[in-house]
């Protein structure tokens, strides 16, 4: 395809009547995506509790998950989905294994040995997670990945108060076409008689608590699994690439959990610390004939109805010069509040944030 034009693009909730498209999304996407199980029920039910997240003027109970659609507006076709679960585990523990290292030693022998041990935890439980991330491949080398991925973090910037100050988001482990993944092959199936799209189907988007409780609580030596499994550990799909790459550019760590099913990295961060909600701004919009700055990720202030979308863009003073196509695709009008980050973020500008919150003080 050509090269599509950055402001094609528009990231909005999902709504009813993008359900074939979720289904079609839900059908290819890779094993381990299980939070779009292919079940036209599950799928309407998630889009129904999405909207009403984004419509609910209810407190935050840390129940709200959020779907959202990027649609290319040249096509008039939805083209990839991501979402955000409030808090993790809001119903159960969200279990991850730890990654740590255990040091024996003996002095008669004069031997130390630094051995590499995965420990089932929780510590992930109540973070905010990102879910859902799937591009069609023929936008995989384009601009609108970045738009999927950190417009949430957009949003999560504008409505800080409905989401936890820590993020997390699980990866796809190695598996191969038929669903046989290795480290599953190896722990998992150990203790239930079932394959891993087995164990996907089953928990079906829902916590995998259920499967983890029954799981060694007492730590696992990864010398002692088969070397397939030991080599799965941290890697990743390689559908997983890329969103996986974006979050690591935000600043997430993916050093230290892996997914119970497949052994895939669970990436988390300070919310603060994320470069696009550093770099966040908020200002009124002034719509101008014609603007020649740079390109800015943008995105209403509004969470029923919210937009994101790519507008080249002047930032001057407390105002945001865009175009009138910039703000009708946002449905905002000359004068609105909007939301707004730099595409591509200068490294050296990394000094602080430029909406005025401080990072040491932990605030988003």
């Amino acid at each position: 395809m050509n090269d599509p034009s950055p402001s094609q693009f528009v990231l909005r909730p999902c709504a009813p009547e993008d359900l074939p498209a979720i289904e079609r999304i839900a059908a290819a996407s890779t094993f381990g995506i299980n939070s779009l199980p292919p079940d036209r029920g599950l799928l309407s039910a998630r889009i129904e509790r999405s909207l009403h997240a984004f419509q609910t003027q209810d407190d935050a109970s840390g129940e709200e998950s959020y779907l959202f659609v990027l649609e290319d507006l040249a096509r008039g076709a939805v083209i990839g989905t991501s979402g955000i679960a409030a808090s993790a585990g809001f119903h159960d523990r969200f279990y991850s294994y730890r990654n740590e290292f255990a040091v024996h030693t003996s002095e008669p022998l004069n031997e130390s040995n630094r051995i590499h041990t995965l420990h089932l935890c929780h510590d992930l439980t109540g973070y905010t997670l990102l879910t859902s991330f799937y591009i069609e491949p023929a936008y995989a080398n384009t601009v609108a990945p970045q738009l999927l991925s950190r417009g949430r973090l957009l949003f999560i910037r504008e409505f800080a108060g409905r989401f936890a100050d820590r993020i997390a988001a699980e990866t796809p482990g190695l598996c191969d076409s038929l669903g046989h993944s290795p480290f599953w092959d190896a722990v998992g199936r150990r203790f239930f008689n079932m394959d891993y799209p087995q164990a996907e189907r089953l928990a079906g988007g829902r916590s995998k608590s259920f499967i983890a409780e029954l799981l060694p609580h007492s730590p696992i030596y990864v010398p002692l699994l088969p070397e397939d499994a030991q080599w799965a550990i941290g890697q990743l799909h390689p559908d997983g690439e890329l969103p996986f790459s974006i979050l690591l550019d935000e600043g997430f760590d993916a050093d230290t959990y892996i997914d119970v099913f497949d052994g895939g990295p669970t990436v988390e961060a300070r919310v603060a610390m994320l470069r696009t909600v550093r770099h966040a701004q908020r200002r009124r919009a002034r719509a101008v004939s014609a603007v020649h700055g740079d390109w800015y990720l943008v995105a209403g202030t509004q969470r029923e109805g919210f937009r994101a979308t790519f507008a080249q863009a002047d930032v001057t003073g407390g105002e945001l010069a865009l175009d009138a196509a910039a703000l009708a695709r946002l449905g905002q009008a000359d004068g609105a509040t909007l939301r707004c980050a730099p595409l591509v973020i200068d490294e050296a500008d990394e000094g602080g944030d430029c909406d005025g919150v401080s990072a040491e003080e932990g605030a988003v």
